[in-house]
């Protein structure tokens, strides 16, 4: 049987229904696209690179940096001050960051011992001092007997035997209080030993400075020699002699003589990169480290300021020839901040939170950095290191 397809038809109503779900299924389609971008673009927008940064150092005009090195600040006077006797702390009287003059009162020990040997040697003394009156009394009654003994024995009135006795007296009392007049001396000398030992319990600042570290409490024991394990303190507080605060260095010895005592130095403070620090060289120790290969030299700051800490770790750059006002002053950063491309050398410079892709001229290389001739300032930030590649613009995190 043939069927008559002719009857087949759509409805124009189902026609139109079909034809609105699919500019539907394209719209949300697009809808969904544009987001997709918006989000990709802002998470890009606001994806940071981790970077290390550095400051631009200055190098004085006309002079040229020789070698670079870094060490610590360091103190040439620096005391643990510690008490001359064991005992038992009763009071500490500073604290860190307190400044003390020389021979102030920083801690005081228990003394109650010590007092009692004072007392008991003062008691001594005295003891000694009335033994030695007795005597003298005795003394002079025997010179009162022995003279009236000489005039009777010039009359013949006594015999010869009584006059030495009266004479052998006389001398063994002058004998006994010479031999008195030592055991004075010495109970006076052990009095002054107990006296010192009182003394010796309290603990005074050997210089002025500043406390840099308190090390005991009251209630702990002092020594100044190691015992009693961890339970026996052998410092209570560490001073330092702030104006005696310099730089001291280790240079490899293969540069070493690129060093001369009074030799200018530019310093740079690890914690405050963006200022440099007129110093020179004090000194260079006349001996090497033959594990390390090195040689310590010590640098003078020309003038101390109050952000200058012991122990700041810091870089310095030693100059040679004079300064020289003709010439333009140059920058130092690190090699690793210069990258080239294209041939043409720039840096990436960190400002508000984004880097700026700069062209420089770079010089001579010294040590680890480079000379920067031109495009770049004293202090401005540049990058050493990054977690990822970068472009002009990138926002960027520093690395602490």
């Amino acid at each position: 049987m043939e069927r008559d397809l002719s009857k087949l038809s759509i409805d124009p109503s189902e026609r139109e229904r079909q034809g609105f779900d699919r500019r539907v299924i394209f719209l949300v389609a697009g809808v969904v696209v544009v987001v997709l971008v918006a989000a990709i673009w802002l998470v890009s927008a606001r994806r940071t690179t981790e970077v290390r940064v550095t400051a631009a150092r200055e190098i004085g005009a006309g002079q040229s940096a020789v070698l670079n090195a870094s060490g610590y600040v360091t103190p040439r006077r620096r005391a643990t001050v510690s008490a001359k006797v064991t005992g038992k702390i009763a009071e500490v009287l500073i604290d860190e960051g307190m400044h003390v003059k020389a021979g102030q009162v920083l801690a005081r020990l228990d003394d109650v011992d010590a007092r009692a040997a004072l007392r008991a040697a003062e008691a001594e003394r005295a003891v000694a001092a009335a033994s030695l009156d007795d005597l003298n009394v005795r003394l002079a009654k025997a010179q009162r007997t022995l003279k009236r003994v000489q005039e009777l024995a010039a009359r013949k009135l006594v015999s010869d035997e009584e006059l030495d006795n009266a004479q052998t007296a006389v001398e063994s009392y002058q004998a006994q209080i010479e031999l008195a007049k030592e055991q004075v001396e010495a109970a006076q000398r052990s009095a002054e030993i107990a006296k010192q030992g009182v003394e010796n319990c309290i603990v005074r600042a050997p210089f002025d400075g500043v406390v840099v570290s308190k090390d005991a409490q009251p209630g702990e024991m002092v020594s100044p020699i190691s015992a009693g394990g961890g339970y026996t303190r052998t410092g209570i507080a560490t001073i330092v002699d702030m104006s005696s605060l310099e730089i001291e260095v280790d240079v490899n010895e293969s540069y070493i003589a690129r060093v001369t005592p009074g030799q200018r130095v530019e310093a740079v403070l690890d914690a405050y990169p963006d200022w440099t620090i007129p110093s020179k060289v004090r000194t260079v120790i006349p001996t090497a480290d033959r594990q390390k290969a090195t040689v310590k030299v010590r640098i003078t700051f020309d003038r101390l300021d109050p952000r200058i800490l012991p122990d700041m770790g810091v870089k310095v750059t030693f100059l040679e020839g004079a300064p020289d006002s003709t010439r333009t002053t140059l920058v130092l950063v690190p090699r690793e901040a210069v990258r080239s491309a294209e041939n043409k050398t720039f840096v990436f410079v960190v400002s508000d939170s984004r880097v700026e892709r700069r062209a420089v001229r770079a010089g001579r290389e010294s040590g680890s950095d480079i000379e920067i001739l031109a495009g770049l300032r004293k202090g401005e930030r540049v990058v050493t290191s990054s977690s990822s590649e970068l472009r002009d613009g990138s926002r960027v995190s520093v690395q602490k």
